[in-house]
């Protein structure tokens, strides 16, 4: 480290003793203290006290220790930023609060994904009916029709093309496709039904001709 355009080395000792420097410091005073320097090991030191009531929560609300540990992170890397736009005056409940609603929020995103993945099945489904499970070159039912679909893109408009493209293959919710077309949502889910009927009638002829 560089003190007084002297170079210095950090000798074990001396990051013991600021470790324990840190480890005696109030929750309040590593939040101040992380705000003015931005030393990330005050956030360590944070984790090291809280990571357990951050993976409890986590725990309580997805109950599934992968997901926890991966939440539980998320939770305190979010504390990099959030620190500094929020005046806290008890940490520990805050903390409480973001795990909650970061836990709240992905298990919106996980119904999300999961109500949408239904939404593609089902209509793959419709697109064509087949008693082969597999595939002569191995690929599996749904990976057959998202191949079939691809192909049978470039018969499609432009508008049907990218909507259904974002939302079957990309798999983006239909807000996403709306803010990264800059369709609305009634044009969005228009082209993706106009679509899915253009698309039924080209896989129906290649599955019989």
């Amino acid at each position: 480290m560089v003190v007084a355009g002297q170079n210095f080395v950090l000798s074990h000792h001396v990051v013991v003793v600021y470790s324990s420097h840190i480890r005696g410091l109030s929750d309040s005073e590593l939040v101040e203290q992380f705000k003015a320097d931005g030393n990330q090991m005050l956030i360590g030191e944070l984790f090291r006290r809280y990571r357990h009531l951050v993976y409890g929560v986590c725990m309580k609300y997805l109950a599934d220790e992968d997901e926890s540990q991966d939440v539980q992170m998320q939770v305190f890397e979010k504390l990099l930023t959030d620190l500094h736009r929020h005046e806290i005056s008890q940490f520990k409940g805050w903390l409480y609060a973001v795990a909650r609603n970061e836990c709240l929020m992905y298990l919106r995103s996980r119904k999300s994904k999961r109500l949408h993945e239904q939404e593609l099945q089902k209509d793959l489904a419709g697109f064509m009916e087949t008693e082969t499970p597999v595939h002569p070159d191995g690929v599996t039912e749904q990976e057959w029709l998202l191949r079939q679909m691809e192909n049978g893109l470039q018969h499609l408009n432009e508008q049907q093309r990218n909507c259904i493209e974002l939302f079957y293959l990309q798999k983006k919710s239909y807000q996403q496709v709306a803010d990264q077309t800059g369709y609305s949502l009634t044009e969005v889910k228009s082209h993706i039904q106009n679509g899915k009927r253009n698309l039924k009638i080209l896989l129906t002829k290649q599955q019989h001709g």
